[in-house]
């Protein structure tokens, strides 16, 4: 019960709000791309550059994505467990009754 109270309290919330703030740094990072490409006199080392930021960002915002979504997974898999549980207890009370 303490998991899935952390996860609904704690650790979903994170997640989510870390993906929110990857979204403002994804768009300071392309602007400063643009900017970068622009004004540069190297053409094709700003566009490395460009690159080598973009594969960091996305692998950062995949890292975010599969974390928030291996929290969710659990606490599903949690709230299935407790359903179960109280489904037995159901059946059993039903059983218990109708004897």
């Amino acid at each position: 019960m303490a998991e899935l109270q952390m996860l609904l309290e704690e650790e979903i919330p994170a997640g989510r709000r870390a993906l929110l703030d990857s979204f403002t740094n994804l768009e300071r990072v392309a602007e400063y791309c643009e900017s970068n490409y622009v004004q540069s006199a190297d053409k094709e080392q700003a566009l490395e550059e460009t690159k080598s930021y973009t594969t960091q960002s996305l692998a950062s915002v995949a890292y975010l994505i599969n974390t928030l979504a291996n929290n969710v997974l659990q606490m599903l898999d949690i709230q299935a467990s407790q359903l179960r549980r109280m489904e037995s207890s159901v059946n059993h009370i039903s059983q218990v009754w109708w004897r």
